[in-house]
């Protein structure tokens, strides 16, 4: 066995060298593409953080002071619903502990503000989805429900919120095809690759069948370049992701240092955390070695009679 493991870690070096031009190609391509598809999650994340109040189409949130009763939450809901702007599945709620948690998303890395919080003095949240053509009633409603008295203020969705919401959807959508396309190019690179090297080696692969070698076993060295490839290649997206990463998460905290608008420092949502960009990697690195692993079966099964 440890033979068989030899000689099929030797041969596959020994392929990837003999076709370093192809191979070069290929990791490259599977490096872009890996890296685009890493970006898309990671973009989906930061804008998820910066909107993660207004999800699913929320576009008025109330906000309900510190001990206010959940009969008194209920009250304002009726309200909303009296009103006729929103069905009462289009009115959810938020208590303080999930408003504290959510908090804790948007303020990542703004030590001093998160301490000053906890559950207990955070506000609850009444967001509300409009019944649809009910939009333009909103301000009405908004200047109606700020006169309760439980109410501390009422937000509505800006243009801002709204141009987010299209913007990330466009990017989503842009660089997944991007990416799989580029993918795609990167799997058949390494096809080509296998078969020309299938091609190189016709021979020694007619030799082999002729003493009784198995199909597995010539095809497993030509798997494992094509892995390889896509091995190296993912590790090279990896990199790119965390500089990328680490350059926009900087130009965010240099922003927010020197405007301390609260509107820009809203902005540090955007920033995505090392937790969740560790596990965009080993996304990523599964994706390549299976797409590397993929084109070059393929090729080993479909050029094995050569």
């Amino acid at each position: 066995m440890l033979t068989r493991i030899t000689y099929a870690l030797r041969e596959t070096w020994a392929s990837f060298k003999r076709n370093v031009t192809l191979s070069a190609a290929s990791i490259v391509t599977a490096a872009v593409a890996l890296l685009l598809a890493g970006s898309t999650l990671l973009i989906q994340k930061a804008f998820s953080n910066l909107l993660i109040q207004w999800q699913g189409g929320v576009e008025m949130i109330v906000f309900m002071k510190a001990g206010t009763s959940p009969e008194q939450i209920a009250s304002v809901k009726q309200e909303i619903v009296d009103a006729g702007v929103a069905a009462p599945d289009g009115i959810s709620t938020l208590d303080q502990q999930q408003t504290y948690d959510q908090a804790k998303v948007v303020l990542a890395g703004q030590t001093t503000l998160l301490n000053a919080l906890s559950p207990t003095s955070m506000y609850s949240e009444i967001r509300v989805t409009p019944a649809k053509g009910q939009q333009d009633r909103l301000p009405d409603l908004k200047t109606q429900i700020e006169i309760e008295p439980n109410v501390s203020k009422v937000g509505l969705a800006t243009d801002a919120i709204l141009v987010y919401r299209r913007l990330s959807s466009f990017v989503r959508g842009v660089t997944i095809v991007l990416s799989s396309v580029l993918l795609m190019v990167a799997v058949l690179l390494i096809w080509n690759t296998i078969r020309t090297a299938m091609f190189a080696r016709r021979r020694e692969i007619e030799v082999m069948k002729l003493v009784g070698a198995t199909n597995w076993f010539i095809r497993i060295p030509f798997m494992l370049e094509g892995l390889l490839q896509g091995l190296i290649g993912s590790v090279v997206s990896c990199i790119g992701l965390v500089a990328a990463n680490s350059l926009w998460t900087n130009n965010l905290n240099g922003i927010a240092h020197d405007t301390k608008s609260s509107e820009t420092i809203s902005l540090l949502a955007l920033r995505v955390d090392s937790g969740y960009l560790q596990g965009i990697m080993v996304i990523v690195v599964i994706i390549g070695m299976a797409a590397g692993a993929i084109g070059a079966g393929v090729a080993a099964s479909r050029f094995l009679d050569v």
